[in-house]
């Protein structure tokens, strides 16, 4: 049996869940999320203050998706309550980030600022600097995936040079330097 999914999902107070067909819907303080799942080969209880995921049988992608539905259900229970952040610090001489209502605005070394829409659902906000970065941007949300997606999009718009570190970057992420051209005398 699966180690994740036999384990059930604790709904604190404040937290409603139910089941309705194939959907698991998730009501919190923060908002509300709701978890599709595969009702053929999944079965999910909402029992006193726990919600237990089961499934219907042995097969190679009933056992896939047990502890897959469980940790989706975990995922936006926590998300509701707690909610998700994402830290991506910016680098190099004239780099910057703007935030004007929906729009994030970067100019980060192309000879146009690029501007992102941030999606429904997602809130971005702009903190102190830290070290030598000349921004940072906190991507917060309920969805664990939505801002994973929207932190990995925006990195994506100027990924850390090997070389000299410039770009935009995870808070705690470790660049591989390369090494630079060795001058031959």
């Amino acid at each position: 049996m699966s180690r994740i999914g036999k384990q059930p999902v604790a709904v604190p107070e404040g937290v409603d869940v139910t089941v309705e067909g194939a959907q698991v819907k998730v009501n919190g303080p923060k908002g509300q999320l709701t978890v599709p799942f595969r009702s053929e080969r999944i079965e999910v209880d909402v029992e006193e203050a726990a919600v237990v995921v089961r499934r219907k049988s042995d097969e190679k992608e009933s056992m896939a998706l047990h502890g897959l539905t469980r940790s989706l259900i975990n995922n936006a229970v926590s998300g509701v309550t707690q909610g998700y952040q994402k830290r991506l610090d910016v680098f190099g001489v004239g780099f910057r980030a703007e935030i004007q209502g929906r729009e994030l605005t970067l100019h980060i070394g192309y000879s146009h600022p690029v501007v992102y829409d941030v999606p429904e659902g997602i809130e971005l906000l702009s903190e102190n600097p830290i070290q030598d970065s000349q921004a940072r941007i906190v991507v917060q949300g309920i969805d664990k995936q939505q801002v994973g997606q929207v932190a990995a999009e925006i990195r994506d718009k100027r990924r850390p040079d090997p070389y000299k570190g410039k770009g935009i970057r995870y808070e705690n992420e470790t660049i591989h330097w390369k090494a630079g051209k060795a001058a031959v005398a």
